[in-house]
């Protein structure tokens, strides 16, 4: 198809008009629910103590997060389908916000595991909501790269959450609370806060966006139309909501995500303590933990765009998913400080990279309710890998007084999403829409 050169213009306007406005607001707030999620590794460091955790009660409770998400993800993404993502992001995110920050007056294991599950249903469906919220604004053709600059809020978070958390647990006890309480206070405002600013920044749909010009909210209203009708066209059958939690692609692509977030929060999660036992202290185990996520943002941008411009997925997820698995084995291996942060490097590089094509696959054959179940399906049962890994590194650490065994596990999840990932793109096939 020829395109006129003033209709390139007007799409590379309103692709750099949406990015500008819609990316850097959504990744700040992926960048804050990253950060509430994983800074429990950090209160570990005196939590742990003070209210009588062993390794594998911490592991319990850092991963029992997730299944408070995951009773609530499907739910949460039809209420946001129904009622738009500007009112129940800002829901959300002031739920988890108050959550997150009363955890600090966790008292004994019980009450540590109420808050942990409380915060996952809090949060429940923000994630996929913003996926779904990215695929109602960005074309086919732009999907990927824009999925990776949203989560390249994870990376970023630890670049940047982590020395922060690592010098408030060096904190003297100060208006009769502890380091690890101020953490959990300290950070769980910005969600607060923000969650009342997003009613008042984000957009529901590009017909709505005043930020646009005339012309420019018609072209992209049109285009997502005609992508989303070749979908439904492609596969019709995921329009329906039942039929696509009935979909063997989506469970395929569950059992990916599986993975990916078993590996994201075993590391997120337990790389303070792994570090601790070398002998650093808590504000240089915070700059130890930022340097994964320096290395590993500008590897998933470039990667992202790649697959884009090529319109390729699936080895741009299969050899990420191996290249994760063998890293994990090399950290398994690691017994010197300097080989579990080049382990670390690795691993926070190969899973960060393959975040855009993946997500960018669900809406390649899902459209309509269908694509907003889907996506809070595979992203609800993907993150009870963020319960199963954690947890499995704490049972299996108190039981051997090793963490290897945790992580071969985890390895062993990645090599088996790369043969799953290659089976399903295999057989299905799905194509980008032509220009």
């Amino acid at each position: 198809m020829i395109i006129s050169n003033a209709t390139a213009d007007l799409e590379t306007r309103v692709v750099r008009k949406t990015t500008l406005h819609i990316l850097p607001f959504v990744m700040l707030l992926y960048f804050v629910s990253f950060l509430d999620r994983v800074n429990v590794g950090f209160a570990a460091l005196g939590m742990n103590k003070a209210i009588g955790l062993t390794p594998e009660m911490f592991g319990l409770g850092g991963g029992i997060f997730f299944l408070g998400y995951f009773l609530l993800e499907v739910p949460s993404n039809l209420i946001l389908h129904r009622v738009g993502a500007r009112i129940w992001i800002a829901r959300i995110m002031v739920t988890w916000g108050i959550v997150s920050a009363v955890s600090a007056f966790a008292v004994g294991p019980r009450s540590f595991y109420a808050f942990r599950f409380a915060l996952g249903l809090a949060e429940a469906g923000f994630f996929p909501g913003i996926i779904f919220y990215l695929s109602q604004w960005f074309t086919v053709q732009q999907r990927a790269a824009a999925v990776a600059v949203f989560m390249a809020a994870v990376p970023l978070s630890t670049v940047v959450g982590s020395p922060i958390s690592g010098a408030i647990m060096e904190l003297p006890r100060f208006a009769g609370l502890s380091n690890w309480q101020w953490l959990y206070l300290l950070e769980g405002l910005p969600a607060i806060l923000l969650g009342i600013i997003v009613l008042f920044v984000l957009t529901d749909r590009p017909g709505q966006a005043k930020w646009l010009e005339p012309e420019e909210r018609t072209w992209l209203v049109d285009r997502l139309a005609i992508e989303k009708e070749a979908a439904t066209a492609r596969a019709p059958h995921t329009e329906g909501i039942f039929k696509a939690l009935k979909n063997p692609s989506v469970w395929a692509l569950a059992f990916v995500f599986f993975a990916l977030s078993a590996g994201l929060y075993a590391l997120g999660i337990w790389a303070p303590l792994i570090l601790h036992q070398f002998g650093f202290k808590a504000s240089t185990i915070g700059w130890l933990n930022a340097i994964p996520g320096i290395a590993a943002i500008p590897c998933m941008i470039i990667w992202s765009w790649h697959s884009d411009r090529k319109s390729e997925r699936k080895w741009h997820i299969v050899l990420p998913c191996l290249a994760t698995s063998t890293a994990f084995i090399v950290m398994a291996l690691g017994h010197t400080a300097l080989g579990i942060i080049v382990a670390m490097v690795l691993i926070n590089i190969s899973m960060s990279v393959m975040k855009g094509p993946l997500w960018s696959v669900p809406t390649m054959f899902m459209a309509g309710s269908g694509a907003a179940v889907g996506i809070a399906l595979i992203n609800s049962i993907g993150n009870l890998g963020g319960f199963v890994g954690p947890y499995a590194i704490g049972w299996l650490k108190t039981r051997t007084g090793s963490y290897a065994g945790g992580l071969y596990a985890v390895a062993g999840a990645f090599a088996a999403s790369a043969l799953v990932t290659f089976i399903l793109l295999n057989r299905k096939q799905p194509r980008e829409i032509a220009e």
